[in-house]
């Protein structure tokens, strides 16, 4: 296999979608035994000033079914698609043990993307 550069490993992350990249992080985490969160440093004196600021701009995001609806059979469709690997019957068992988060700590985009796509579906979702 050849090695790539840098830049060749940046173009290829260009081309995949977040969802794409965020399963690509979390298999990278695993495999390395690593962690991709950048590390935290809050002075005593800062702490409730970082604490504030850290709520007020929240950029991860868990997306909950709170109900499948009468669409049952849809939102399992859905689920499916959103949920990357997700077989039938765990789609199914996740939709019918709602309330359940069906995607956690995920960009804004991300999640508002996955919670119209269940709710066209019939789905009643919340983002948190």
């Amino acid at each position: 296999m050849a090695k790539l550069t840098t830049e060749e490993l940046l173009d290829q992350f260009k081309e995949l979608t977040l969802l794409e990249l965020s399963e690509f992080v979390k298999a990278f985490e695993e495999t390395f035994e690593v962690t991709a969160a950048a590390p935290v440093a809050v002075a005593a004196a800062g702490a409730p000033a970082a604490a504030a600021e850290a709520e007020s701009e929240q950029d991860e995001f868990d997306v909950v079914l709170e109900s499948a609806g009468d669409k049952k059979i849809q939102v399992i469709k859905v689920v499916r698609e959103v949920v990357a690997g997700l077989g039938l019957k765990e789609a199914k068992d996740l939709v019918e043990g709602a309330p359940k988060a069906i995607l956690e700590k995920v960009a804004k985009d991300a999640a508002d993307a996955a919670k119209e796509k269940l709710e066209a579906a019939g789905a009643t979702i919340s983002v948190k």
